[in-house]
């Protein structure tokens, strides 16, 4: 195990997360932080003897809290696919895909409809980084590059309030997101049939940090097994979040 997944208390679960980023990590009406994930984080730490702490954090400085111990894992909604030799990872729980969304009386129907459209995602995200990662290394940089412009904001609330309003002609993002922002709003936005990619969330600790990945990978099987994950999934099913889309069994 590394120095830097040491640093953090070995008997907390200090949980990095976007606490704008529902249904997997958000800020409740009653001022509490709630999610999926949290609530999956919550009962592993029960579980496993382990204080649970929720750190929300900002996304783009995500690897300097957990590398420097303020965190020991990220846990929001996170993509494994790309960054396979940047963290230890847990086994993939949860099917996901990069999409793009536009509105619902928008004349874009496909990707090669955005020529010259105005597209906005979320910074140092999945949709982010496949965007400006070429073809020969599974990205889509050459569909950004017919873009008019690929913008990018803090949180995915903030993208879509611009995309209601005209600012920018599509959102690309996680697929949990954009179903999310369907369930809400269903006659607002339309997903793309044809996906960016298809990958997997997966929780991430610090590189070396395999002890910690592999209980947590124990305990999901275990909670998936005794049927504690489907009643966390129905809890929010009202925000898009379908339990067919989990994969660790």
């Amino acid at each position: 195990m590394s120095s830097s997944s040491e640093s953090a208390d070995s008997n907390t679960l200090t949980v990095g997360f976007d606490a704008s980023y529902p249904p997997y990590g958000f800020m409740g009406q009653d001022g509490t932080y709630q999610g999926f994930d949290l609530d999956l984080a919550r009962e592993v730490a029960k579980r496993t003897g382990m204080t649970f702490k929720a750190a929300p954090i900002d996304w783009d400085t995500k690897d300097v809290a957990l590398n420097s111990g303020m965190i020991n894992c990220i846990w929001n909604g996170f993509t494994k696919e790309g960054r396979e030799n940047l963290y230890t990872f847990s086994e993939p729980y949860m099917m996901n895909a990069q999409v793009v969304v536009v509105r619902s009386d928008s004349p874009i129907k496909e990707l090669s409809d955005l020529s010259k459209k105005a597209v906005l995602t979320q910074v140092e995200s999945a949709a982010d980084k496949i965007l400006k990662t070429p073809a020969s290394s599974n990205g889509r940089a050459e569909l950004a590059a017919q873009f008019s412009r690929l913008d990018t904001v803090a949180d995915y609330n903030a993208a879509f309030l611009q995309l209601e309003s005209g600012v920018v002609d599509a959102v690309a993002c996680d697929m949990s997101i954009a179903a999310y922002q369907l369930a809400q709003s269903k006659t607002s936005y339309r997903i793309l049939d044809e996906k960016l990619s298809s990958e997997h969330y997966a929780v991430a600790f610090a590189k070396g940090n395999t002890a910690l990945a592999q209980k947590v990978t124990d305990t999901l099987r275990e909670m998936y097994k005794d049927g504690t994950v489907k009643k966390l999934c129905d809890n929010y099913a009202s925000y898009g979040l379908r339990y067919d889309g989990w994969v660790l069994k």
